[in-house]
């Protein structure tokens, strides 16, 4: 009978293998699978075993040795001893079967979990800018899980409700099938629908360090929001990256809009954007009574006075505002740049974007507009 690892190992298991795969492994389904079957056999007692486990299953080539040990001195603090570090270190077609039973087993496995769970957590709050290849790769898979209450407004028409005013066509057609017999009051409040959500991400160079993982944070709304939301991108000019956002797979989203964008890192023309953003989509639709994101540092190498007036326009057009800043919380931050100084005030909430902490906040934000 083949070993088996319990839920919660195999849970930390499979998201190390994304984490192999956001660092830029072609882990497959199949790949992880075979991992996990490895990885019982060896026991996670064992790191040397579930390291070669590992290196077996996800790696496909020479390439893909040094991607892997870096993500798993990541995840497990140290590649273990013995294990050659230099790119030709996997040459073994399968992995090392090393058994381990019993209470030694059972605790390592709450080790892994626990040491998962205390690495997720610290990363929550670092800042992404700070963050090595691994760790990046590892905070990505933390926002790709990050969940959204989509923002709501009350529709014209109304529905069935237990409160609000009678439903006087309800009653009566009730007691028309009783025949004259009422079966108690019914009553009709408004409904709700969701609201459109606008996500406009600042891709120049400034915003460099934090550009992928903004575009994870749209994905996670646009998941949330299927059909209601759109995303754009700005540097030098406006893009449209709704349809690559709309792939389930974030990664691979990521990756088609980096393709579509023609701009990224490069200068900064907010003003320009914005006003390319309503004149062909906002103004038309995109805009009204929308919840309104951009996502950028402020750095305007255009016209601030542009900058001003198209924010000014963005704020009549939209239900709300929001700026999210990966510089705002930041200690002595001060919001003096020219661009940000004219932004403001057209902003119904600035808020920070610089790690898993603030991205969440961010999307209580925006379920709360």
């Amino acid at each position: 009978m083949m070993p088996t690892l319990n839920d919660g190992t195999d849970a930390v298991l499979v998201a190390f293998a994304r984490a192999v795969r956001a660092a830029g492994v072609a882990v497959t389904t199949d790949r992880t699978t075979t991992f996990l079957r490895a990885a019982a056999l060896t026991g996670v007692a064992d790191r040397s075993g579930l390291y070669w486990a590992g290196a077996s299953a996800l790696c496909s080539s020479q390439d893909d040795v040094e991607r892997y040990r870096q993500v798993f001195a990541s995840w497990f603090d140290a590649v273990p001893p013995g294990v050659r570090q230099h790119r030709d270190a996997v040459t073994a077609t399968s992995a090392p079967v090393v058994t381990s039973h019993g209470d030694d087993a059972r605790a390592a496995e709450q080790d892994l979990v626990r040491l998962a769970a205390s690495r997720a957590e610290v990363l929550r709050t670092r800042d992404l800018a700070d963050l090595s290849a691994a760790e990046r790769a590892e905070v990505w898979r933390l926002i790709g899980a990050l969940r959204l209450r989509s923002p709501t407004r009350r529709a014209s028409r109304r529905g069935p409700s237990r409160t609000g005013e009678l439903d006087a066509r309800r009653i009566l057609r009730d007691a028309m099938r009783r025949g004259g017999e009422s079966a108690g009051p019914k009553y009709r409040a408004r409904v709700t629908r969701p609201r459109r959500v606008v996500v406009l991400i600042d891709v120049s160079g400034s915003m460099g360090p934090y550009a992928d993982s903004l575009l994870r944070w749209a994905h996670a709304v646009v998941a949330a929001n299927p059909g209601r939301a759109e995303v754009f991108t700005m540097g030098t000019r406006l893009t449209r990256v709704t349809a690559a956002m709309r792939t389930r797979d974030g990664e691979a989203s990521v990756q088609a809009a980096g393709r579509t964008v023609p701009d990224w890192s490069g200068g900064t023309r907010l003003g320009d954007g914005l006003k390319s953003f309503q004149d062909r989509w906002g103004q038309r639709g995109a805009a009204r009574g929308a919840v309104v994101i951009v996502m950028s540092d402020g750095w305007e190498r255009g016209d601030c006075g542009l900058l001003a007036e198209q924010m000014a326009r963005l704020h009549r057009l939209a239900h709300r505002v929001i700026w999210v800043n990966p510089h705002r919380g930041k200690p002595g931050y001060v919001p003096v740049q020219a661009g940000m100084a004219a932004a403001l005030p057209h902003i119904d909430d600035f808020v920070a974007g610089h790690s898993i902490e603030t991205f969440q906040a961010a999307l209580d934000v925006v379920a709360r507009a």
